[in-house]
């Protein structure tokens, strides 16, 4: 396979994996790891600089976890 063509496989897979947890499903690479989206609710930071209050807003992040395999793998 080329250069090119491995990164093209490549582009495709993280544009479906974004695709996907942009739709709130989840995505796993069963031996490997699993990908999913928590909901954090916005709340009330504190500016380090001057102390002042301010809120921030919800937000939606993507979360890895690690698999079985990958764990046991790297811990050998």
């Amino acid at each position: 396979m080329t250069r090119e063509g491995a990164a093209e496989v490549v582009e495709i897979f993280f544009d479906s994996l974004i695709d996907a947890l942009a739709n709130g499903d989840r995505v796993e690479i069963r031996g490997l790891c699993s990908f999913h989206v928590k909901d954090y609710k916005s709340y009330i930071g504190r500016n380090p600089k001057t102390g002042e209050r301010v809120l921030i807003p919800g937000k939606k992040l993507p979360f890895f976890k690690a698999g079985k395999e990958l764990k046991e793998g790297v811990d050998y």
